[in-house]
């Protein structure tokens, strides 16, 4: 799903979190004894909005009605994590049974809260082993502290999009696929029309640009934000410091932060169609699978292709990999109806055929082993290169935590000030940035 309709950069998750945080849920309330053979009416939340994915979820409730005649499924789109966690917290008969999130970055909060029900029961009494069910970078993101409180709900792989006609006329045989040749062939892909001004950026990356939040490019490095003790330690991780050096590099290499910061302003919108990369001003654009079936749709006039983002020189093993992030789905834990949800989720999630129509139809990756391996999944090359990214097993997803998406956000603030370069010391700037986020998480806990 288009990560444009939910909020990257978590201001909406901010909003969520501060509604977790205001009450958690009374695990006394709800009941897992429900006999989910009666009679019911579920209702089912989601933030899907577009017509042909509304279209999608219900007739993916059509299918799950006909297997459970006794169950019918009132759905409800274009939700937003806020709407969803406000009716929890209030609860009654107008909360939702089933509900859905684009937002990763908050199930450590739907998880600690105790809003989403722990699904573990569950898969244990109907026999769903979920480790030969999913990818372990997609149960990761849908647990926290061993409470796997989602399932994924179709995934997002990010790679990057590349314009063949650019590469042909620059000479270039192939993708790049360590950083160094990523600046070298970045470089020679930038074309100027004047000091300070530019025909075609090899590669933007400018970290307010469309998809380039700094998070999707830090994923190439396999960091980790957190040690063993739920303590962020950004400035204690080597990558962290290569990881800016490197982006500072690409942007030096085509000019500068500022020529290609004023570049970026000239853009169009992101959906529109003076898009950055379908108008060819942007020759390699880090994206997501959808952006594939737009390209379609909007027919531009250059071939392009697809391949994962390049990784660190001294990782160069791991080539393929990417960052990874998708829908999660689960249970309020007020529902009254839980074994009757409990059918609906696991329909959604781990049934073959309903997992590989759901991501024909929207153009998601699956987020099953079986479903990956369908033959019946849409054939086009470019959508299944996503596939391999989401199956590589370096691939990385960002770590759930209890303060939600605060933690990106604030790192999102810092990485703006270094490519501007008003951070003179990096390593006291990033202990300053571990001090916030371990505020924030013992905040959130309080």
């Amino acid at each position: 799903m288009p990560r444009w309709r939910m909020p990257t950069c978590a201001s909406a998750a901010l909003a969520a979190a501060g509604l977790l945080l205001s009450g958690c849920a009374n695990p006394s309330v709800g009941s897992a004894n429900d006999d989910p053979t009666e009679p019911v009416t579920l209702k089912f939340w989601h933030g899907w909005s577009t017509p042909g994915e509304v279209k999608a979820v219900n007739d993916s409730i059509d299918r799950f009605e006909k297997l459970h005649p006794n169950i019918k499924v009132k759905a409800t789109g274009n939700v937003s994590d806020e709407t969803v966690n406000q009716a929890l917290r209030a609860g009654g008969g107008k909360a939702p049974d089933v509900v859905s999130s684009f937002t990763t970055n908050n199930v450590g909060q739907y998880c600690d809260s105790g809003m989403w029900a722990d699904l573990d029961p569950f898969m244990k009494k109907t026999g769903l082993d979920k480790r030969k069910v999913f990818p372990k970078t997609l149960l990761d993101y849908t647990s926290y502290q061993g409470n796997q409180c989602a399932l994924p709900l179709l995934a997002d792989a990010y790679g990057m999009y590349y314009n063949k006609d650019a590469y042909k006329k620059a000479g270039i045989k192939r993708p790049p696929r360590t950083m160094s040749e990523f600046e070298k062939v970045s470089k020679k892909l930038t074309l100027r029309s004047g000091q300070h001004s530019y025909k075609q950026v090899g590669y933007l990356p400018n970290f307010r640009f469309y998809q380039n939040s700094p998070d999707r490019l830090f994923a190439q490095w396999g960091p980790e934000y957190f040690d063993a003790e739920g303590k962020s330690h950004l400035a204690d991780e080597p990558k962290t410091y290569k990881f800016f050096k490197t982006a500072r590099q690409l942007a030096d290499a085509q000019g500068g932060f500022n020529d290609l910061e004023r570049f970026r302003m000239s853009f169009g919108d992101e959906m529109s169609s003076q898009n950055a990369f379908l108008t060819g001003k942007v020759a390699m654009h880090l994206d997501g699978e959808w952006r594939g079936l737009m390209l379609d749709e909007a027919k531009p006039k250059f071939d392009w292709g697809v391949a994962p983002l390049p990784v660190p020189d001294d990782q160069a093993k791991t080539y393929g990999r990417g960052f990874i992030t998708g829908t999660v789905a689960g249970i309020a834990h007020s529902s009254k109806h839980q074994n009757a949800a409990w059918e609906l989720v696991r329909f959604l999630t781990a049934d073959t055929d309903q997992v590989v129509n759901f991501a024909n139809a929207i153009h998601n990756v699956p987020s099953t082993f079986a479903a990956l391996k369908s033959p019946r999944l849409d054939a086009d090359p470019t959508f299944r290169a996503f596939f391999d990214i989401l199956a590589n097993k370096h691939s990385k997803a960002l770590p759930p935590s209890v303060n939600g998406g605060a933690y990106v956000l604030s790192l999102m603030d810092f990485a703006y000030s270094v490519e501007a370069g008003r951070m003179g010391d990096l390593r006291k700037g990033l202990k300053k940035l571990d001090e916030q986020i371990d505020a924030d998480t013992l905040q959130s806990k309080s």
